[in-house]
């Protein structure tokens, strides 16, 4: 039989004490103390997470941020005593091709920085607006590396320095493979940023070879060197970049127990470039290569 509106009745269950139910509108009147005590500490666990990832989140923004500018002054300071100093007293020589590959490489290392500053204020959608850009200066900058080495080669050739020339001009041209499938994976990771902006660092950390190649060259150059050096001089500067990727992996440790699995296998692939370039620019099919290469200017 149905009980009255506004009856206050018992319902015993199976197991454990009774509740208390106010059958007007089917309300509960009392609900199981243990419930309400879960509930309320879900809860509070739901909002602990979302504010510790929030943080999270805001401190990585900055960590990239700053690496950036780390990026940018190694640029500029790497290149310093080879071109830009040489330029602003009037001194360098050299083909045209030679400025423009300068060009875009610093270019490309402020638009990082300059995209890394749209992540960490927030703009994330001018910073994707600005992405079609980003791959169109990223192909037109391998471009430019492509004909900078032959046009150094046809140099190095013409002043008797063919074969060391060709050798050294594997340095750039086997990481040049390297930095595209670093940049290809990126774009096709740009729905999971967590991916996409650990390979956009790993391509940074490529990039920052040559800057700091110039400053050791420059320290530790024998007197009155002259021409391509050997191969093996760019293997240490190559070990000193790779530390950047040991910042990074040491800052996913700290904060996120770990570090990422493109840190891990990008750092070895970037490791394996930079020690095999050694006995593969020391073959013939290497030279056979740079000698085609060569061969497309005419």
């Amino acid at each position: 039989m149905r009980a009255p509106r506004g009856v206050l009745r018992v319902k015993r269950s199976r197991i454990g004490p009774p509740r208390w139910i106010f059958t007007s509108n089917g309300l509960t009147s009392r609900a199981s103390k243990g419930e309400g005590e879960r509930a309320v500490e879900a809860r509070s666990t739901l909002q602990s997470t979302v504010a510790s990832n929030s943080v999270l989140r805001s401190s990585e923004r900055h960590f990239y941020l700053w690496m950036a500018g780390v990026f940018v002054l190694m640029a500029f300071g790497g290149f310093t005593p080879t071109y830009w100093a040489p330029v602003a007293g009037g001194t360098f020589h050299g083909p045209p091709i030679l400025h423009i590959h300068g060009a875009l490489l610093f270019s490309w290392t402020l638009f990082y920085f300059m995209q890394t500053a749209w992540i960490a204020s927030g703009h994330t959608p001018t910073h994707r607006a600005w992405g079609l850009a980003g791959i169109a200066l990223f192909s037109v900058m391998m471009c430019s590396i492509l004909v900078a080495q032959i046009t150094v080669m046809r140099l190095g050739d013409a002043r008797g320095y063919g074969d060391a020339a060709r050798r050294f001009a594997a340095v750039a041209l086997c990481a040049l493979p390297v930095s595209i499938g670093f940049f290809s994976l990126a774009i096709a990771n740009v729905r999971r940023p967590e991916t996409h902006k650990r390979l956009m660092y790993l391509i940074m950390v490529g990039f920052m070879h040559p800057a700091i190649a110039r400053v050791v060259l420059t320290l530790f150059a024998p007197p009155g060197a002259q021409g391509p050096p050997p191969v093996f001089v760019a293997v240490p500067p190559g070990l000193i970049a790779d530390l950047l990727i040991v910042v990074a992996m040491s800052y996913d440790w700290r904060t996120r127990g770990r570090p990422h699995h493109v840190y891990v296998y990008g750092g070895l692939t970037l490791l394996a470039d930079q020690l095999l370039t050694v006995p593969v620019s020391a073959t013939q099919t290497w030279m056979s290569i740079a000698g085609f290469l060569e061969g497309l200017a005419g």
